[in-house]
């Protein structure tokens, strides 16, 4: 059995965790999946049945880079030597040179290691543009968009292959709970409307100005909000005393719980909505590097959401009238592709076995 080793970083959200965790399930039956981490959420990767290794985060060392860096070969080039995979999957927009020397050298000891870059793109114009050469990667894998399109190239090297995939989703659509299973499962009346906020951790962004002005005016038009606490963040939150906080993962399991749910558009929470079809405010973080206006732009298209910055009272009363109506009575949408995860692992599984095939037909040869 084949074995991949996935190395996600730690973003401002979970997207990064998630989305491998979405490849790891969809390889579950076919492969053995192990995680090295600098997520901090690392209980929700064992209680998913995959082994996992934490490293702190260089956004929360104290070390220089240079020294942060060394760390991660001595202890990355641990676990490998302790789990020997096939295949590692970096999950990031910076591959760091701890573990691309760790893999380099890895490789050095005559021990195959296929590396894969899985490189959410979308990002604005004015994004810093990664030096990392994508030649050194057998296989770029793309997690796609809603307007992309699916499909494979070989880069100029004849070796590496990038593979562009629709949206990725972690749950299959039949794990998601129906209302009342939902309402039932955090306990909630399902007689009253439910307002959730997914404005994110907080880590880059502060969302407790905008969050309470947006609680209050939701409970004057007789919604109940109810605040989700992301796992790794490291803000309290200040909510008054009769909202409701809810830390659940994976979220998106109870969101039809739900009558309308204001978040960020972030790549997960953007095409969970389009997944749950859940009406939806979004808010787009203009500080990070991921264009998530043009994202949420684009959710409006395949689901019942309304974009807005809600920064001044008058664009907030009318995006809330907007939402409201919606909920009231959804607007038809197109089908989108979401299969993305499925397509993923396929292509990880392709790379994995042409690797062993190859392999043993060095072997056969010598």
């Amino acid at each position: 059995m084949q074995h991949f080793c996935f190395f996600p970083i730690n973003g401002s959200g979970m997207g990064h965790l998630s989305r491998c965790l979405a490849y790891a399930r969809r390889l579950k039956s076919h492969a053995q999946c192990s995680f090295f981490t600098l997520a901090s959420a690392i209980e929700y990767v064992e209680r998913m049945g995959f082994a996992a290794e934490y490293f702190v985060s260089p956004f929360w060392s104290c070390n220089s880079t240079y020294h942060w860096n060394t760390e991660l070969a001595v202890r990355l080039g641990m676990f490998l030597e302790h789990m020997r995979p096939d295949v590692i999957v970096f999950d990031g927009t910076w591959p760091f040179q701890g573990f691309l020397s760790t893999v380099k050298a890895y490789r050095k000891m005559g021990l195959p290691l296929k590396m894969v870059w899985s490189k959410r793109g979308f990002l604005k114009k004015s994004a810093k543009v990664c030096p990392v050469d994508e030649r050194l990667f057998d296989l770029i894998l793309e997690p796609g968009e809603l307007d992309g399109t699916p499909g494979t190239t070989v880069l100029d090297n004849g070796k590496t292959r990038k593979v562009t995939v629709p949206p990725v989703t972690l749950l299959r659509d039949e794990e998601i709970l129906d209302r009342d299973t939902a309402c039932q499962a955090l306990n909630l009346d399902p007689h009253e409307r439910h307002v959730l906020f997914s404005l994110g951790s907080g880590n880059l962004k502060d969302v407790n100005s905008l969050g309470q002005r947006l609680v209050r005016a939701f409970q004057e038009r007789g919604c109940t909000p109810v605040w989700a606490c992301p796992p790794i963040s490291v803000h309290d939150i200040e909510l008054p005393p009769d909202v409701r906080a809810l830390s659940v993962y994976p979220l998106v399991q109870y969101l039809r719980a739900f009558d309308i749910l204001v978040g960020a558009a972030g790549y997960n929470t953007c095409h969970e909505i389009v997944q749950t079809g859940i009406p939806s405010l979004l808010i787009p973080n203009t500080l990070l590097a991921d264009d998530q206006t043009r994202r949420a732009r684009l959710v409006a298209q395949y689901a019942p959401a309304v974009v807005s910055s809600c920064e001044t009272e008058e664009e907030m009363t009318s995006a809330l009238d907007e939402v409201a109506a919606l909920a009231r009575s959804p607007k038809r949408c197109p089908r989108a592709r979401m299969n993305g995860a499925e397509l993923a692992a396929e292509a990880l599984l392709a790379l994995a076995t042409d690797s062993a095939s190859a392999g043993g037909a060095a072997g056969t040869r010598s």
